[in-house]
């Protein structure tokens, strides 16, 4: 499908994207961009990509040279200074897209950066991550049936929207559609905050003078509650700061949730406790199995 893919970043997301379209034999030449030479040397060693490059002006003019598609997968306040770094290499024939977490931050960047080209950028996030990075954290079935959000733009053209989903689709992902403004409010609900919820219950266990006795008695509820605190801090204070306005209205709704539930333990209202915990199970286990429908829905070769 794709002669050359040239990937900004090559650690769990673009790593994970290469190897997969390694592994459809869907793309001949794959070229990491980085920041340092180490992780590209690594990628290579581990097969993610084919050659590597640095990042100055001439390096990218030949490595972006006859480009079918460019993958930014670098945190997303890098995202405006890879794309006024490639601008003036890039051809027409070469589709850019990007793994960001937010979209009309990156939108916006783009269209700064690129000018008379941004039909040429069509933003996408893909909904899948472990709490891992670098190369060795790529897996070429990351993106198995997960889903993809792409954001496309009014310059862009239907083909080469169409050219990214189906890069997306040869990594085994399911491809979703949602305007940058409608992406961005549902993933403050549902993935920044718990993110931050996360960071800020182990920061707070760490700070106490006992934390010792503490984590030594943590067992998988803990675990489970706080593992995507492993995340990247790069990463998720360039998503939290860029999604401020819609993350900050998800903490507001948060906190007051939290101040219904002190009243109710402070009150010993054990009914209102149990109603809110009753709800709470419910819409999960709704939740649970939408989600096992459609990854059965899609095995069985469903859109």
């Amino acid at each position: 499908m794709f002669k050359k893919i040239v990937i900004f970043g090559v650690g769990l997301i673009g790593g994970s994207f290469a190897l997969a379209l390694k592994k459809a034999a869907a793309a001949t030449h794959t070229v990491g961009v980085g920041r340092t030479a180490a992780p590209l040397a690594r990628a290579i060693e581990l097969g993610i990509i084919d050659s590597a490059s640095s990042s100055d002006s001439d390096a990218l003019a030949t490595c972006l040279r006859d480009a079918d598609l460019v993958l930014i997968a670098a945190p997303v306040a890098q995202t405006e200074a890879i794309l006024e770094a490639i601008a003036p290499h890039l051809q027409a024939g070469t589709i850019v897209t990007d793994a960001g977490s937010t979209k009309t931050d990156v939108v916006a960047a783009a269209r700064r950066a690129l000018g008379a080209k941004i039909a040429q950028f069509v933003p996408g996030h893909p909904i899948a991550g472990r709490e891992l990075n670098g190369p060795e954290a790529a897996l070429s079935d990351l993106y198995l049936g997960k889903k993809v959000v792409l954001t496309p733009l009014p310059e862009n053209a239907m083909d080469d929207v169409a050219r990214v989903a189906a890069a997306w689709q040869q990594c085994g992902a399911i491809i979703h559609r949602l305007t940058p403004e409608q992406h961005d409010r549902v993933f403050a609900s549902v993935s920044h905050l718990p993110h931050l919820l996360a960071y800020a219950l182990v920061d707070d266990i760490a700070r106490k003078p006992h934390a010792d006795l503490l984590f030594q008695y943590a067992a998988s509820g803990f675990r489970d509650f706080t593992r995507i605190a492993g995340s990247s801090p790069e990463m998720w204070r360039d998503i939290a700061l860029a999604n401020q306005t819609a993350l900050l209205s998800e903490l507001d709704a948060y906190m007051l949730q939290l101040t219904h539930l002190r009243s109710a333990l402070a009150g010993g209202d054990g009914g209102a406790l149990e109603a809110i915990f009753a709800n709470a199970q419910q819409a999960r286990q709704r939740w649970e199995i939408s989600i096992e429908a459609a990854e059965k829905h899609h095995q069985e070769g469903g859109d």
